[in-house]
């Protein structure tokens, strides 16, 4: 392990006053309030390799500090006279230097969150580079990316420190919404390194969807790839683990019925529409549709699916709605612009919003003077709010006449058909615990990649080294032909010398080898070659976010 005395000394105070200002907090439970509140899913800290005395204290591999620190030299007989300060930079700078970086989602969904606070979380699209470049300006965050959607906001990291990450993006979170800390924390949920992974697979084949085998969810991960693409912190881990993330949602439909029947978000709202209303009304109820996107879209189609020959389409530019009136011909569909909204809720008996508005449309000031609705629909003027911010504010329940709904209040369609769903979801599971492996075996394999490339480049040069010695023995007038045989010869012998250590390195899954052996092999090939630990990468990620924080 290479410690420089820099960073074992003025880099690494900075990083362990800080860690030392919040311990007492860490270890009392902050990190950890979600476990007595919540379904949690534990993982195992394979990266903590800390060594544990039989006393309970730390022990700290002193040879290795010995050899990096030089007249910072740690004797054991004296250990016991170290400061607790000195024993916790010891120990810190162990655990930091030692512990694989990990892959974690914090997210709160519709399983865990209310509506009222998701939406303070929401992210837009056009806002996810610059979230992507403030979660990665975080002291223990190399990765970063949101999935926001009116189901969920998820962030997906990968982390030097699990503990010191999660607590860094959750005060990121309550910064950015205005939401106390310990209010995030009771609602979240924590997911690590296999568990994160499965979860945005399963999310990803809408399995976690409040409708089950809904299609918009993966075209929202493709939309986070999108997004991503050219920002700096959407790494490799990341993005490879949304990419396989579409993959699998793309066999999950292809292979199992899943999406059959399924119904998604929009068809969700127009059925509970149609559940309020009297039986008698459903083909004489005046439908308003504000907000004509990719969600109001599909209210407009499941609307006329139901019946609806005649609605009225409130949106900023007439376009959109000439469009899907061109689609959907023998319907009349009404365009209006946002201008004229209040008029047309006036004459609308159930309204259904889908606009990206960051702001309620309807406040209980807007709602209180509109007429009263008739009889025939059941007397109450229907709100069908499937937007997250909220269109429709929570102010307007209070209204005598209406009655809010919201994408929480979904639940009541999709409690339908729970059997055949949990049939179709068993299905879906053995396709992702098969994609699964595949992942984690890629990742495992980037582990080894460093002393890959370290051990190539060390027997090139030995390589070029002898090459030139012999070519320079030769002579000067050596033909071209026999200076390319000997440089072939050259790479020949290089490359089957390589062939072993180099198979051994290999962790794809395979050849049935497995990380820990791969990782064996890779420090012995560190050791007897002199090559540089992939431990040291780890260093300097740490330096580099320290002196960062310094500037």
């Amino acid at each position: 392990m290479a410690i420089s005395s820099t960073f074992s000394a003025a880099k690494l105070d900075s990083l362990l006053m800080n860690y030392c200002s919040s311990s007492s907090a860490s270890f009392s439970g902050a990190y950890f309030p979600y476990q007595q509140q919540m379904k949690v899913f534990p993982r195992p800290n394979h990266g903590n390799k800390g060594m544990v005395s039989r006393n309970g204290g730390v022990r700290c591999e002193a040879a290795e500090f010995n050899a990096a620190l030089g007249p910072q030299k740690i004797d054991l007989s004296k250990a016991s006279a170290l400061s607790a300060l000195q024993q916790l930079k010891t120990s810190a700078a162990d655990r930091y230097t030692k512990e694989r970086s990990s892959i974690v989602v914090i997210g709160l969904s519709v399983h865990t969150a209310p509506v009222e606070m998701r939406e303070k979380l929401a992210i837009p699209e056009a806002e996810m580079p610059r979230a992507i470049g403030e979660l990665c300006g975080l002291n223990h965050i190399e990765e970063a990316a949101v999935l926001s959607t009116c189901n969920r906001m998820e962030i997906y990291v990968v982390a030097l420190s699990q503990h010191r990450g999660v607590k860094e993006v959750t005060e990121w979170m309550s910064k950015t919404s205005g939401i106390p800390v310990s209010e995030i924390c009771e609602h979240r949920f924590l997911l690590y390194n296999k568990d994160a992974t499965q979860h945005l697979f399963e999310v990803s084949a809408g399995l976690d969807s409040l409708v089950l085998g809904e299609g918009q969810i993966l075209a929202q991960v493709r939309q986070v790839v999108k997004a991503g693409e050219g920002v700096l912190g959407f790494g490799r881990n990341i993005s490879g683990l949304f990419k396989h993330a579409i993959t699998v949602g793309k066999r999950v439909r292809t292979e199992t019925n899943i999406a059959a029947g399924a119904v998604s978000v929009s068809s969700a709202a127009v059925e509970l529409a149609f559940m309020k209303l009297p039986e008698s009304s459903h083909t004489t109820a005046r439908m308003l549709v504000v907000g004509a996107g990719k969600m109001g879209k599909l209210v407009i189609r499941h609307l006329v699916a139901k019946g609806c020959t005649k609605m009225v389409v409130v949106n900023r530019s007439e376009e959109k709605v000439a469009a899907i009136r061109e689609e959907m011909k023998g319907v009349e569909i009404i365009y209006r612009p946002f201008t004229d909204m209040l008029a047309c809720s006036a004459e609308a008996d159930v309204i259904f919003t889908s606009t990206a508005s960051e702001t309620p449309l309807f406040l209980k000031e807007h709602v209180k003077d509109l007429p009263p609705v008739s009889s025939e629909v059941g007397g109450l003027r229907l709100f069908i709010d499937i937007s997250v911010p909220r269109n429709v504010g929570s102010c307007v329940t209070d209204v005598e006449g209406a009655r809010v709904y919201n994408v929480d209040d979904l639940k009541e369609v999709v409690a339908a058909n729970k059997e055949d769903r949990l049939r179709k979801a068993m299905e879906a599971q053995a396709i992702i615990t098969e994609e699964l492996k595949q992942f984690e075996a890629w990742r495992d394999s980037l582990e080894t990649v460093p002393t890959i490339k370290k051990l190539r480049a060390y027997a090139d040069r030995i390589r070029l080294a002898e090459l030139e010695k012999c070519l320079s023995k030769m002579g000067e007038d050596i033909p071209k032909k026999t200076r390319k045989a000997v440089d072939d010869l050259s790479r020949g012998i290089v490359n089957k010398l390589l062939h072993g250590p180099m198979q051994h390195l290999r962790c794809d899954g395979n050849d049935g080898r497995t990380l820990n052996e791969a990782l064996e092999n890779m420090n012995a090939l560190n050791r007897m070659f002199g090559l540089e630990s992939d431990l040291s990468l780890v260093e300097q990620k740490i330096r580099a976010k320290v002196e960062q924080s310094q500037k």
